[in-house]
């Protein structure tokens, strides 16, 4: 048997691992060969590929990114998509592909198997830990880690200058880094999509900080929306294939409606792309491992069409559709439960 392997998607740390993972128990154990598909979809649709054997994953494990590079790109957007993948997969002798990837990348995956019959595998990753069917995906524990690490260096300059820093963290739809950092950072105001906020309670929590002597730090998910606005788009005209606008400023946004209603100086920090760069935590390299063992055990029973997950402690399989149909957000309940520390 010949197994693809493709990331698709934002990159994050664990990509490599998972591919290594796949490799070496696919090779070691089933006698598999493998082909990697460049950068997401693009790959199997325009034939681009690259030899994937035990010596090419050496030494992979820490590294960020992907060795196989991604993209965004959309079959189903794609002239005559569909049947490139179908042609090339004969072409190369590929008997089933390893999709790993988000929301998107899943979602091509599992409607190539259910109306096109291609066998498919899926492996969840993403920063934002917003896929429904796992408890956790690869890539967000490392985000947090760098979020947090930023929150904590930017209370002591925020103290220096007795003024308010407003860190601007990803999360489109979801808001779980925003909520995890911001807890573990100490931030005074977490702001998150799944709850639009008041500006006026912003200023009054930011104010109260300043009467205890004390800087407040804000952290604003990408994708939050205060209650009589709308996201703050980077470039409100270009989508990409998926039809994702794309986000940028709402951080600074903020800043200047905290400085001009409050007095208080204000500065803003996005991290953006620093979230998805670097060496994968622990946690990410052993979870983006068992993941790549786990998803070559799939393809070896011919269980296509599933995606594997995290369960408790137990690594499961899940349709693929079913892990793509609703995204995880943040309960109400567990937003207001770190509501405490607001102010």
């Amino acid at each position: 048997m010949k197994v693809g392997v493709l990331t698709g998607g934002g990159d994050c740390p664990g990509l490599n691992a998972v591919i290594r993972g796949v490799v070496r128990k696919g090779t070691q154990e089933y006698g598999y060969g493998f082909v990697g598909f460049k950068d997401g979809w693009r790959g199997p649709i325009e034939g681009d590929t690259v030899p994937l054997d035990i010596p090419a994953v050496r030494g992979i494990l820490p590294r960020g990114g992907t060795i196989l590079g991604s993209s965004r790109t959309n079959p189903f957007k794609t002239e005559n998509g569909v049947r490139a993948i179908k042609e090339n997969l004969a072409k190369f002798e590929v008997d089933a592909l390893v999709a790993i990837g988000g929301e998107d990348t899943l979602g091509v995956a599992a409607r190539l198997y259910e109306e096109y019959g291609v066998p498919c595998v899926g492996v969840p990753k993403t920063i934002d830990n917003d896929l429904s069917a796992t408890d956790y995906t690869f890539g967000f524990d490392t985000a947090v880690g760098i979020a947090t690490e930023a929150i904590d260096r930017l209370h002591t300059t925020a103290e220096s200058h007795m003024r308010v820093l407003v860190v601007e963290v990803m999360g489109r739809h979801a808001g779980w880094i925003a909520l995890h950092s911001g807890l573990a950072g100490g931030a005074n105001v977490i702001l998150i999509p799944e709850q639009r906020f008041d500006v006026e309670q912003v200023c009054a929590w930011v104010t109260s900080r300043f009467k205890a002597s004390y800087a407040p730090i804000v952290v604003v998910a990408e994708g939050a929306m205060p209650k009589d606005g709308d996201l703050v788009l980077k470039d409100a005209v270009s989508r990409d294939s998926f039809g994702h606008v794309r986000l940028s400023g709402v951080g600074e946004w903020l800043a200047k409606e905290i400085e001009s209603r409050t007095g208080k100086e204000a500065r803003t920090t996005v991290l953006g792309h620093i979230q998805r760069g670097g060496t994968p935590s622990a946690f990410d390299r052993w979870l983006a491992t068992r993941f790549g063992l786990h998803a070559i055990d799939a393809v070896r029973d011919g269980d296509f069409g599933k995606m594997v997950a995290l369960k408790g402690t137990d690594i499961v399989r899940v349709p693929i559709a079913e892990a793509t149909a609703k995204l995880k957000t943040v309960d109400p309940a567990l937003y207001e439960e770190v509501g405490v520390f607001f102010g």
